[in-house]
């Protein structure tokens, strides 16, 4: 029997791997979406407590942020994973329910890598509020502007500015971090493409794609990024 070529193992036909492909990194970008998302709210939330917190919010954020950032994402969507799995476990028992009930493997990685880009993220904001002029901040509150209005025109712009590129690196890990999730049994790019490895015993081919996916992903990720970057700096004089 001959071997099948490349372009046969990735093609869309009734033998090739395409679609599967192709579906799984749809899969991927939908867990990093997740993640990310649910980090940015954490980082704002995070940067917050530590520039205008008081001592206690001050101190659980600087923690978080240190043991987060200090501990393997791999290990912390294990955490989740099996620990949400033994919770649901436990609280099935209650009602009579015997077994292991596994945690979903799409929340869990959502949440853990939600987790850990929030960490990096709360210093994303942290740093893009700290490089906002205080003059700017001044001259809206020699103006009268509410502290609402001053958020609304002032800091979140101005912030959300500084804070894009710092952003767009915490969505290059995010989406490489996404191939962990499938340790979870997720069918993600990674999953998929050690399936279609095993199963034809042409794993060259099947991570060759894969990291050619991957590096699609990564391109248009990063000229979205740029295009994002260019117009939030519109009008701001370079030295």
């Amino acid at each position: 029997m001959n071997q099948p070529s490349f372009l046969e193992i990735i093609s869309f036909g009734p033998d090739g791997w395409g679609q599967a492909l192709v579906t799984a990194a749809g899969m991927t970008i939908m867990i990093a979406v997740a993640g990310y998302v649910l980090g940015i709210l954490i980082g704002i939330s995070g940067a917050w407590a530590k520039i205008a917190g008081g001592r206690f919010s001050k101190n659980l954020s600087n923690a978080y942020t240190t043991i987060i950032r200090g501990i393997p994402d791999l290990l912390v969507i294990y955490l989740f994973y099996f620990g949400g799995s033994a919770a649901i476990s436990a609280v099935s028992k209650w009602f009579g329910e015997g077994g292991f009930i596994s945690f979903p493997g799409f929340l869990a990685g959502a949440i853990a890598i939600g987790i850990t880009s929030g960490a990096q993220q709360t210093e994303v904001f942290r740093g893009a509020f700290s490089a906002v002029h205080r003059g700017e901040l001044e001259a809206a509150t020699a103006c009268g502007m509410s502290q609402s209005l001053k958020f609304k025109r002032i800091i979140m712009p101005l912030t959300l500015r500084h804070a894009i590129p710092g952003l767009g690196n915490v969505w290059q890990v995010v989406l490489k971090e996404s191939a962990l999730v499938s340790v979870t049994g997720v069918v993600e790019l990674m999953r998929q493409t050690q399936i279609g490895a095993g199963s034809t015993g042409l794993p060259f081919y099947f991570f060759m794609t894969a990291a050619l996916i991957y590096l699609a992903i990564s391109t248009i990720s990063g000229l979205t990024l740029q295009l994002t970057e260019r117009h939030s700096n519109r009008g701001v004089r370079r030295a």
